[in-house]
């Protein structure tokens, strides 16, 4: 069975000039981070403005040089409960949507796809782990951040790599996470990821995309000289399209296999089956770190 899908256009997920606030949630657990964010600052700006407006009428009406102290303020039992049932009030109020928030930071969802990035003094390296390259080794690959000196037109100052991760976009995505000589941090904002990479431990992130585009990121942990040089740019496909602006190699193959039982069909694969997905890559290898795209034809292959 071939299915043809609608190729998107990617959308560029990185920090603006003169940006004020976090980059669109691409994520739902960023967009609950954003959400968080915004419902805290309503409860610091009422505390802001309970504040000031007393400490603006306490030295109006009672000036220094008058010495005169004001009972209602110094003894007054309505005041005194209000300034302590109000503080404790308030916290409850932003820990609970924060409680689940953070239970939802460490769900791990059955994943469709398993992925391990492996931080290097200074570059990274993915492996693949549900997908092959015709043997039975997973599909692996370093990522190089691009020289200042030789980006490609259009292409941004430091956040450039010379292989992008791809991803699928609306799948159950498992991120493992480690560094092979000092501590690293992987992180990409605009999804609401952040992980220590640390030497002999095996960390790991779940995370469900929910658009294509590109998505950059930059290591968030002091690694050395080049650590402002460390990248994890990629991209977030519904699958990856070709883009004729760029230009280097051209893939066309059969992998990754993805083996999937599915009752439910998702962006990514879009069929019912007890089979194997193929996905059929025809795309232009770009640089730059996360790439959510979207296959050109996926057929399946019976067991």
């Amino acid at each position: 069975m071939n299915i043809d899908v609608t190729k998107l256009d990617t959308v560029c997920d990185a920090a603006q000039p003169w940006q004020l606030g976090s980059q669109e949630g691409a994520t739902p657990i960023m967009q609950g981070i954003i959400e968080l964010h915004n419902d805290i600052c309503h409860f610091l700006f009422l505390i802001l403005g309970f504040v000031s407006r007393m400490l603006v009428r306490a030295l109006w009406l009672f000036p220094f040089p008058s010495g005169l102290p004001n009972k209602w303020i110094v003894h007054g039992t309505t005041l005194e409960l209000l300034r302590t049932i109000l503080p404790s009030i308030i916290p409850m109020f932003i820990a609970i949507p924060s409680f689940a928030l953070l239970y939802s930071l460490d769900e791990i969802v059955d994943p469709i796809l398993t992925i391990k990035a492996i931080g290097h003094q200074w570059y990274r390296t993915y492996e693949y782990s549900d997908c092959f390259d015709g043997t039975d080794k997973a599909l692996t690959f370093d990522s190089y951040p691009i020289p200042e000196s030789d980006p490609a037109m259009g292409q941004s100052r430091i956040l450039e790599v010379d292989n992008r991760v791809v991803l699928p976009a609306k799948t159950h995505i498992r991120i493992l996470v480690t560094a092979a000589d000092v501590p690293h941090s992987w992180a990409v904002p605009s999804s609401g990821l952040k992980c220590d990479a640390v030497p002999g431990r095996l960390n790991q992130l779940s995370t469900f995309i929910l658009r294509g585009g590109v998505y950059y990121g930059q290591c968030s942990e002091l690694c050395g000289t080049n650590h402002a040089f460390t990248l994890w740019p990629g991209n977030l496909t519904q699958y990856l399209p070709a883009s004729p602006n760029h230009t280097a190699s051209t893939i066309s193959s059969k992998q990754p296999h993805l083996p999937l039982s599915c009752q439910a069909s998702s962006t990514c694969h879009m069929i019912h089956c007890s089979s194997t997905v193929v996905v059929e890559w025809s795309r232009t290898v770009r640089s730059v770190g996360i790439e959510v795209v979207r296959p050109t034809r996926l057929y399946t292959e019976k067991p």
